[in-house]
């Protein structure tokens, strides 16, 4: 199975600045889509951002403006930058490789983000 790991999570102001970061433990071909999700206490899984195979964004309601996704410097890594967070963008945000065929679906651990004074 292909290890995702994510950093860069932590304490942030609302209105603040914060960049994620996910990279695979080994390489990995043909990666169909890299995508950022979070999960709330007493909320379901939910999809923030994607990045599809080709270079497509695309990103939920609730996050469009203020957060961009990017493949990262690092061979077979995702970045998620967040600008003018909020209270309720506070979860465990995981990454998520997909591949082409679903050769793959891997997860990442979660990283806690939490927006707060």
């Amino acid at each position: 199975q292909v290890r995702l790991v994510e950093s860069g999570g932590g304490l942030v102001q609302p209105g603040g600045s914060l960049k994620l970061s996910c990279a695979a433990s080994e390489f990995v071909s043909s990666i169909d889509t890299m995508n950022w999700y979070r999960q709330a206490p007493g909320k379901e899984r939910e999809l923030v951002a994607r990045l599809s195979r080709g270079g497509t964004e695309t990103y939920a309601d609730f996050v469009k403006g203020r957060f961009t996704i990017r493949r990262g410097d690092k061979r077979n890594s995702v970045t998620l930058v967040m600008h003018r967070v909020e209270p309720d963008d506070s979860a465990i945000f995981y990454c998520h490789f997909v591949g082409v065929w679903n050769a793959f679906n891997s997860w990442g651990q979660g990283t806690q983000v939490t927006v707060a004074s």
